[in-house]
């Protein structure tokens, strides 16, 4: 059995598809919001992992984010990085917003052991740099074979 198809009179616009999944997702929020509470209001930035052969080095985007915004933790091998990005006063209409603010947490394994003591961070631009050297039993060296 067909469905009837509705038609649309020239002056209604083309529906936009990225408007109805704003759409729900706020809905969906809206639903799950009573059940979970605050936890909805937490946010993972976007990050990268590198290893080279004498560190790893994670770069989270924190675009707003002040140093005394963000905690940064190491505990065995688990590098937790969480804090808050504050809303900026405005002075005019916000008509649309699509970064992140609120709290946000990031945690990661880092693959291998490390030097806790010789971890540096560093926020610059709206990028932290977590740079954690690798422990010295497991840095990689060179052989030379002989013959």
């Amino acid at each position: 059995m067909a469905l009837p198809v509705p038609i649309r009179s020239r002056a209604q616009s083309a529906p936009d598809p990225f408007r109805e999944l704003e759409e729900l997702s706020e809905r969906l929020t809206s639903l799950w919001e009573p059940v979970l509470g605050s936890g909805l209001d937490r946010w993972v930035p976007l990050a990268d992992l590198e290893e080279t052969d004498d560190a790893y080095s994670v770069e989270l985007e924190l675009p707003g984010a002040g140093d005394d915004d963000v905690d940064v933790q190491l505990d065995d091998r688990v590098l937790t990085v969480s804090g808050e990005v504050r809303e900026k006063k405005r002075k005019g209409i916000l008509h649309r917003r699509n970064r992140r603010v609120g709290r946000f947490h990031y945690a990661v394994t880092l693959p291998g052991d490390v030097d806790a003591d010789g971890v540096d961070a560093q926020l610059r631009d709206g990028v932290l740099t977590v740079r954690i050297p690798k422990a010295a039993h497991v840095k990689r060296r060179r052989i030379a074979i002989t013959s």
